[in-house]
């Protein structure tokens, strides 16, 4: 039997299939742990699952002594110190794949919604109410169909967000590490460097990865390479941009427009983003879906209870320390 202690609510089956399996199962009871709760919670815990506004640092594992696995309910694993991880042989697990599509349907509603001006004139609308009809309103969006896309990422959430933009007949770049021409063909894609790809696009979506190389990645002098009429979309990780810098670019007119879904200091948000009219906004939501939240709850669990079984997750992240202490 293992101690599981759980960092956040998820769904209550996940947590009967633990039980049933003969492990003890600690949840807290709120959506966001405060830093000694954490510390209490995993002291005699033997597997930690937990989101990403979990950050399980040094400290937390100086704080688990039995700690075996990391079972992350996210792809991205920035807020898990892998190295500390490894060298305490901890197995860490994520949940990638299942929240693909789910990311790249938000990725797309970014951008219709801050083209097309829909939070602004939401808000337009409930305040000052039905203006009436004209033919040129002074509250003209631009068109996402037949643009330029520049996706900087084609990994999975990339590659999905090329294949929807094939149906809006786009016009598709793609910037890497490494050239795909397999998804080059499939996705009629094109591969161009960071700066070709700024000066190009007409929208820019994120989707990579945070790491040392791509943390503020899009500073003062990418945002500079961009159109006047371009607006930035970010699903990836806050960090990835530098959100002083795009405040500027916003404010001067750099750049038309900015869409969201993750912040350099979450929770924190930029004072400057929340007082610009061509910014949306959305709290870190690209997999808040049920069905896919509810896929990414029975992944990570499935991932402890076959570790637990003595087996190789598909889901490992660091497979080097396989089996661990296990």
């Amino acid at each position: 039997m293992a101690k599981v202690f759980i960092s956040c609510r998820i769904f209550p089956e996940e947590v009967k299939r633990l039980e049933e399996a003969g492990h003890s199962v600690e949840v807290h009871p709120g959506d966001v742990i405060a830093k000694d709760e954490l510390l209490q919670g995993v002291a005699d815990a033997e597997v930690l699952v937990c989101p990403l506004s979990t950050k399980v640092d040094k400290e937390v594992f100086a704080a688990a002594p039995n700690l075996k696995i990391v079972a992350n309910l996210g792809v991205g694993v920035d807020n898990i110190d892998l190295r500390e991880a490894n060298a305490r042989k901890v197995v860490v697990l994520n949940t990638p794949g299942v929240l693909t599509d789910t990311v790249a349907d938000l990725a797309f509603a970014l951008m219709l919604a801050v083209a097309r001006r829909v939070v602004e004139l939401d808000k337009y609308l409930r305040t000052e109410g039905f203006p009436g009809w004209t033919f040129m309103p002074p509250y003209l969006g631009h068109d996402v169909w037949g643009a330029t896309l520049g996706i900087v990422g084609l990994g999975r959430i990339g590659s999905a967000v090329a294949r929807r933009a094939k149906g809006f007949r786009m016009r598709i770049l793609y910037y890497s590490r490494t050239r795909k021409p397999g998804l080059e063909e499939e996705l009629g894609c094109r591969f161009a460097e960071l700066d070709e790809l700024l000066q190009e696009s007409d929208f820019v979506v994120l989707c990579t990865p945070l790491t040392p190389e791509t943390h503020h990645m899009i500073g003062p002098r990418e945002l500079s390479l961009m159109k006047p009429t371009a607006y930035l979309i970010n699903i990836a990780r806050g960090p990835v941009v530098d959100e002083g810098a795009l405040v500027e670019a916003l404010r001067e007119g750099k750049i038309a427009g900015a869409a969201l879904d993750v912040f350099e200091r979450e929770p924190e948000v930029h004072p400057g983003l929340l007082e610009l009219h061509n910014v949306v906004l959305t709290p870190h939501i690209g997999s808040a879906s049920a069905g896919t939240r509810r896929r990414m709850a029975a992944m990570a669990v499935d991932g402890v209870l076959t570790a637990l079984q003595g087996k190789k997750p598909e889901n490992i992240v660091n497979p080097e320390v396989w089996p661990g202490r296990l």
